[in-house]
């Protein structure tokens, strides 16, 4: 992970996951990364609706898919979403809870830190 990565409280960025291993560049963390597109910037903890709501939305996160080192998500893993979708599923009533202090805070491109704070499941901030 580049070091000095913030997260969207403003302090250092902490881990996510590291089972399942997550993150753009499989790091763990949620940090961010020139070639990450889709912004996988906010960590979520999975819940069966959230998940049910990628699947249908055409990102079916629950499916193990060996040929990309991917396990497939069950309730409970912590995971790098794309901000975007975690802004969809927010507006959609179907956002996981997040950990502030391991959301990178390129989040705040896509959604608001008031709406963050609203899905924490960490107290801090």
């Amino acid at each position: 992970m580049r070091s000095k990565q913030k997260n969207v409280l403003g302090g250092e960025l902490k881990p996510c996951s590291i089972d399942p291993m997550t993150g753009f560049t499989r790091s763990g963390s949620c940090e961010g990364h020139e070639a990450d597109f889709g912004c996988h910037a906010v960590c979520a903890q999975m819940t069966e609706e959230f998940l049910r709501f990628s699947r249908a939305a055409g990102n079916d996160l629950s499916t193990p898919r060996p040929e990309y080192h991917f396990p497939g998500l069950k309730e409970g893993d912590r995971w790098c979403l794309c901000a975007g979708r975690w802004e969809e599923a927010r507006l959609a009533g179907k956002a996981p809870l997040v950990v502030l202090e391991s959301t990178h805070e390129s989040a705040l491109e896509h959604t608001q830190l008031k709406d963050l704070r609203k899905h924490a499941l960490d107290v801090a901030g």
